[in-house]
């Protein structure tokens, strides 16, 4: 899909400026400038999707992220994305499920092994969790995910201590 452009492209910028702010509200309004047919290009979805994520507002996520995943099956975010939201919403099979196929679809992107080994944990499947958050150490800058792994709550089943990350 071609890159959008102005003036969707400014209401776009702005949009992700009042969301850095932390006003979700106003970067929705912005999104309400850009020309009807355009609000469904893919960046623009991703943006809601950002807005919505900030907001908390799961339904809203999974519904954006599942139109994110039919248009552009082959941007990973979609897919983490409805995941991520479908985990919030306290539907962790389903998040785990739903976000599978893209382990194999995306192997270079280390999220979805590490989200993956998040839905484990909270599912109690501690072994496959492990597995997956090793992968994710694999293909993704082990210090850093490592570091975040030792704060994540949902990685929390898996250690008893600290040595164990």
């Amino acid at each position: 899909m071609k890159p959008l452009e102005p003036p969707g492209s400014h209401h776009l910028n702005a949009a992700q400026g009042w969301l850095g702010l932390g006003d979700c509200q106003s970067a929705l309004d912005e999104l309400e400038f850009i020309d009807l047919v355009m609000r469904s290009h893919p960046d623009v979805l991703a943006v809601r999707c950002d807005i919505y994520t900030a907001a908390m507002n799961w339904p809203a996520v999974v519904a954006v992220a599942w139109t994110l995943v039919k248009l552009c099956p082959d941007r990973p975010s979609g897919w983490v994305r409805r995941s991520f939201a479908l985990h919030g919403l306290k539907q962790t099979q389903q998040a785990f499920d739903l976000l599978l196929p893209a382990a194999k679809k995306f192997p270079e992107i280390p999220t979805i092994p590490y989200n993956l080994a998040c839905y484990c944990a909270q599912l109690g499947k501690l072994e496959e969790a492990r597995r997956w958050l090793y992968q994710a150490y694999e293909i993704g800058n082990a210090r850093i995910l490592k570091w975040a792994a030792r704060y994540d709550p949902d990685l929390a089943p898996l250690f008893v201590n600290a040595s164990e990350i």
